[in-house]
């Protein structure tokens, strides 16, 4: 096995939320993780948001990570070979206002990868766009659909659904003309 020290984002997700599952916790990676990966590092986030998708109790999280060498400092959990740091936001696994409704998993060398798919991806970086006017997100939102294909019609269809036509409508081509199904 790999060293946390040597692990990517992917690695260290996947060989966290693997050990997670085999004590009953259930993540997925989600935020600005998901725009690294599938950025290819074009984006480079240090931070990984497992979703806690069932509640899971604070303790039994912190014994887990523990387990792992993981230390709790404030929120977020650190390791000292490694300068990624896990934060744990409870669910429900959404983008906007809607449940995610599909996962993406892909077995990698150090566990199963369970994250956000590139469409749904898009959606949650266009969330920070659309509610606080945040253009980094949108920039990331960007670098996903550039890298990956998406579904232009059910970002468009959630645009909708989040109030938030007329915005998707300006920026639709900055998503569109890039790789989607």
């Amino acid at each position: 096995m790999k060293s946390i020290k040597n692990m990517t984002i992917a690695e260290l997700a996947a060989y966290v939320g693997s050990h997670l599952r085999k004590r009953e916790i259930e993540v997925v990676l989600s935020g600005g993780a998901c725009v690294s990966i599938y950025s290819k590092n074009n984006y480079v986030s240090m931070d990984l948001d497992l979703i806690n998708i069932h509640l899971a109790r604070r303790g039994k999280i912190y014994q887990a990570m523990v387990e792992l060498g993981f230390y709790e400092d404030t929120r977020y959990f650190k390791h000292t070979e490694t300068e990624f740091f896990v934060e744990f936001p409870n669910g429900p696994l959404s983008v906007g206002e809607e449940p995610v409704k599909q996962v993406d998993e892909h077995k990698i060398a150090t566990g199963l990868l369970r994250l956000l798919s590139p469409t749904d991806c898009v959606k949650d970086r266009l969330a920070g766009y659309f509610h606080w006017e945040d253009l980094q997100c949108l920039e990331q939102a960007e670098l996903v659909a550039k890298s990956n294909r998406i579904n232009l019609k059910e970002i468009e269809r959630w645009s909708k659904a989040e109030g938030k036509p007329e915005e998707f409508n300006r920026i639709k081509s900055r998503l569109s003309g890039i790789v989607s199904e």
